[in-house]
């Protein structure tokens, strides 16, 4: 494939760029009185309304080329037949395949998946029902109230955004607790407020050897031990999300609760697999499965839809436009709405890890900017803190806002002011304020005329910062299903333009080995040899304080 800068849509790109710097949306609005019903889409629940961007229609079309010249048909057409798009591991990307609702099969390696898919789900839906109907039971047969779910990365970070963004759709009676950090101090913080003859743990790790996910269940298990269960008990209270069925069983769970994940699932991709066993206990396996069919839904959108009218590549290019073409070096998420506060944290991984790179497929170094910085909070809160930098700064700073227009038992005045502080913060970042009119507003002042231009310069915003507004009817698993599949999909559509394998993670394996390394040398196991002068001095440091 010809190099992404010399691509035509690329070249056209560049010679648009300083042409639109030149120009304030403002203006943009008033050439165009229906911009806004222009550059706004529905689908599967999400209306995105992308009105509030530097672009024109020539930008517009040249990045929909640009998407073209990548083979970006191709490349979701090659994700969703099973080949091994994930080139550095040669594996196959189907995460789709597990919220396939079509029934038409998926075949990897010339064999359908999708019985396997199907066995899991009702594994996941059989085993989810036991336990809310108080028939699988702790070892002194009273109910389980309480999950603990363990692992790491995806296996801990999708469930845990899920969970809390449907938190009025959880079951009533059932807590769920998450732990991933390896610091002792969270799994001890968890156990603390739990009851063992209650208590369910659920370890979520392909190998069973995951380093962080083992330890702490290792330490969930001799707690459980030491408040009077036997070996025997671990079985009404263990269950596990791995290949590793032999690992499992010999930690004491039973073979029946050990729940699969195919290797073709990676991490950050995997809430939809049994990794999302926490989610379906929490808020019941049909609302588990009305997310699969969100993001299926989404799916079919995506094939089918063409780029113009295509949310996720919209948004992807509107990225691709700002990073390489516009100076933009992040993006922030700024969901309007308690529950949806750590989306942002849940974007950051799949974005950050896909598309962190700096190789492309062919092994070549690249010359261009790829995935940004991936950051956020829940909205009023930011707009007390960090949206200072984003009005007023000379970074340019591509923001999604999301809000729901209804939520259960919601006070309406609450609301109403949570609507206006979301709305009003997009209207300023793309109208901005001038510095006469600034300076207009202090002329009923007493100030002296220095001291009036003065402070109308600090006041003055510049506006013309672009924003992509998400709006939902009310963010229900279906709707939420949806919107995390349109994140990935963006990913996708990115890094196929840039030439990127978004599917690997080599960048965080070396961490793991040296800090393997490094433990070795803690315990007196491996030498200190070799290591650097600064790595050496924090171990002996550490060693000699404890």
């Amino acid at each position: 494939m010809e190099r992404l800068r010399k691509s035509p849509a690329w070249t056209e790109l560049e010679k648009l760029a300083p042409l639109v710097k030149r120009h304030h949306m403002r203006d943009m609005f008033n050439r165009e009185p229906s911009r806004a019903k222009k550059y706004t889409l529905d689908a599967v629940g999400i209306t995105l309304d992308y009105s509030k961007n530097r672009v024109t229609e020539d930008v517009l079309s040249a990045l929909f080329d640009l998407a073209n010249q990548r083979g970006l048909k191709q490349k979701i057409s090659d994700m969703f037949g099973g080949e091994a798009i994930n080139t550095t591991e040669q594996r196959a990307v189907l995460h789709t395949a597990l919220r396939n609702f079509s029934g038409q099969p998926v075949h990897l390696d010339g064999e359908d998946i999708m019985p396997e898919v199907h066995a899991t789900l009702e594994r996941m839906k059989r085993f989810t029902q036991s336990i809310h109907n108080k028939e699988h039971t702790g070892y002194t047969g009273k109910a389980i109230d309480t999950v603990v779910s363990i692992g790491i990365g995806g296996s801990f970070l999708g469930p845990k955004i899920v969970t809390e963004s449907l938190k009025p759709y959880w079951r009533g009676g059932l807590k769920v607790h998450f732990v991933a950090n390896v610091d002792g101090c969270h799994i001890q913080d968890v156990l603390s407020q739990t009851n063992p003859e209650t208590t369910l743990f659920v370890m979520s790790s392909k190998s069973f050897s995951t380093q962080e996910t083992l330890q702490n269940t290792l330490s969930a298990k001799d707690w459980f031990l030491k408040q009077g269960p036997s070996q025997a008990d671990i079985a009404k209270h263990f269950v596990a999300v791995s290949t590793n069925v032999k690992a499992a069983v010999e930690f004491g769970m039973s073979k029946d609760n050990v729940f699969p994940m195919g290797h073709w699932v990676g991490g950050r991709y995997s809430l939809w697999s049994a990794i999302g066993l926490p989610i379906s206990l929490t808020i019941g396996f049909d609302h588990f499965k009305a997310l699969l069919q969100g993001a299926y839904e989404m799916d079919e959108h995506f094939k089918a839809a063409p780029f113009e009218k295509n949310m996720p590549v919209i948004l992807a290019m509107l990225g691709i436009w700002y990073r390489n073409f516009m100076g933009a070096q992040s993006h922030a998420l700024l969901p309007y709405y308690h529950y949806l506060r750590g989306f942002p944290a849940y974007v950051q991984q799949l974005d950050m890890e896909s598309n962190g790179k700096s190789t492309t497929l062919d092994g070549r170094t690249v010359d261009y900017g790829t995935g940004p910085i991936i950051w956020g909070s829940e909205g009023t809160n930011g707009q007390h803190s960090f949206y200072q930098l984003i009005h007023q700064s000379n970074m340019p700073i591509p923001v999604d806002f999301m809000f729901p227009l209804k939520v259960p038992n919601q006070n309406e005045t609450h609301h109403n002011m949570l609507a206006s502080n979301c709305f009003g913060q997009a209207q300023a970042l793309m109208q901005g304020k001038s510095f006469e009119e600034c300076l207009d507003d202090l002329q009923g002042s007493e100030l002296p005329e220095a001291e009036k231009s003065n402070l109308a310069a600090h006041k003055t915003m510049p506006g013309n910062h672009p924003s992509n507004m998400l709006l939902f009817e009310q963010l229900d698993p279906k709707t939420l299903g949806a919107l995390i599949a349109m994140y990935e999909h963006k990913v996708l559509v990115q890094g196929c333009v840039w030439g990127l394998n978004s599917f690997d993670q080599w960048g965080v394996e070396l961490g793991k080995v040296l800090g393997n390394d490094v433990y070795d040398m803690i315990e007196g196991e491996m030498s200190l040899d070799g290591v650097d002068e600064s790595t050496a001095q924090l171990i002996k440091r550490f060693v000699k304080t404890t």
